[in-house]
């Protein structure tokens, strides 16, 4: 890597941060948190932005690390352990990281040289009480952390009795690289169904595309809506309205595109204060309304950043428990705006890559997960073939 220039922020990895599930423990003490990144770029230092965006407490991470794996295939299953020694994530050059309540906080510059295609491991380590309430649940082949409780970031591998498996990404919010200029991020915008396995398959299929100069940033958060959100404890891991997300998850080093699939949750949630007193029928939109939100929280401020905007169509939405003919004219119109209106720079149009030709309301039988809601792992590898090629290549 000698001979190559590293003189640019990229994001190499990213989620959401949104409140987390309100259950009846919700401090931690004495826990170890690691995540594993997988990295698309050579380069020679890192950033960490955590986040306490949702928090009502400051967090306090005793120490953090970071350690090098060796190479891993993309999407596999290796569990290859850390090899070499862990360097210390700091923050103000101290390595107790205070994160403020309702804040984002990024470390110091980290020295690591990495090439493209390996694995880094950040570990993180809570030793006091600790309130989880900032962080975000995804899935897919990439998105696989642990934990332990005790003292085990500095270590290679947490001991098996001590260790489980997570989907809850807590505090780490972005990794930044210091790389080439020609590597760039695309950033992945939406709700559920952004947060499950599409953008980990997109980031698989740029890989072994040879798309080596893209990084995939996934900001997802479940149930999120773009017009409103909920501000009661049984649905605040619903997160925050688009208005409010969106500016901040836009903040992100070296992206220029934005591929943005919400709204449905928008449609499917309101159901009338009879049947549930969170859930009432002002807030119904019109196809209009959510227009009107996407081009006034959205498209504004991507194109104030400089980005590409890309719209995603909503997915069908036929035998879900709130499904009504009504529901499905505002999809239908939704949609058919957001692949015409000329501010945007294209669209991808997952709707007619899964729906049934034969019954378009509804999912192709092979590519509904049973819910009628989120696809199938089938069909989220197809919704991350339908992102065109050129969303992958040199911008």
């Amino acid at each position: 890597m000698s001979d190559v220039s590293f003189t640019k922020w990229v994001a190499c990895w990213g989620n959401a941060t949104s409140i987390t599930n309100r259950t009846e423990a919700v401090w931690a003490k004495d826990l170890t948190l690691r995540y594993p990144v997988r990295v698309v770029f050579s380069g020679s230092k890192f950033r960490f932005h955590f986040s306490n965006l949702t928090g009502t407490e400051d967090v306090k991470i005793s120490k953090a690390f970071v350690a090098l794996r060796g190479k891993t295939e993309c999407g596999g299953n290796v569990q290859e352990q850390s090899s070499c020694k862990p360097v210390s994530v700091t923050l103000g050059q101290k390595s107790e990281i205070t994160i403020p309540a309702g804040k984002e906080v990024c470390s110091d510059e980290i020295a690591l040289e990495v090439t493209a295609g390996e694995t880094v491991d950040i570990s993180m380590y809570f030793a006091d009480f600790t309130q989880m309430n900032a962080g975000t649940l995804v899935e897919g082949p990439l998105s696989k952390g642990e934990y332990a409780y005790g003292d085990f970031a500095e270590l290679q591998e947490f001991p098996k009795e001590k260790r489980r498996g997570t989907n809850w990404f807590y505090f780490l919010n972005t990794v930044d690289i210091l790389t080439e200029e020609k590597n760039r991020a695309l950033i992945c915008y939406g709700d559920s169904i952004t947060a499950q396995s599409w953008p980990d398959y997109l980031a698989i299929r740029a890989w072994e595309g040879g798309f080596r100069n893209v990084s995939i940033i996934r900001r997802a958060v479940c149930g999120t809506r773009i017009l409103r959100q909920y501000d009661c404890l049984t649905y605040a891991a619903y997160g925050l309205k688009g208005e409010t997300r969106f500016p901040i998850e836009m903040n992100t080093a070296g992206a220029d595109t934005v591929i943005i699939q919400h709204g449905i949750n928008d449609i499917i949630h309101p159901v009338g204060v009879e049947t549930n007193i969170f859930r009432p029928w002002s807030d119904m939109p019109t196809a209009e309304d959510l227009e009107r939100g996407v081009e006034n929280f959205y498209i504004a401020h991507a194109k104030k950043l400089g980005y590409k905007v890309w719209s995603g169509t909503l997915l069908p939405i036929f035998g879900w428990r709130t499904y009504e003919p009504f529901r499905e004219k505002v999809r239908g119109e939704f949609n058919e705006w957001l692949r015409t209106f000329r501010g945007f720079d294209g669209c991808v149009d997952f709707d007619k890559a899964l729906r049934d030709p034969s019954k378009p309301e509804a999912f192709a039988p092979e590519f509904d997960s049973g819910d009628h809601l989120h696809p199938s792992e089938k069909a989220y590898r197809l919704m991350a073939d339908t992102v065109p090629e050129e969303l992958l290549g040199e911008s």
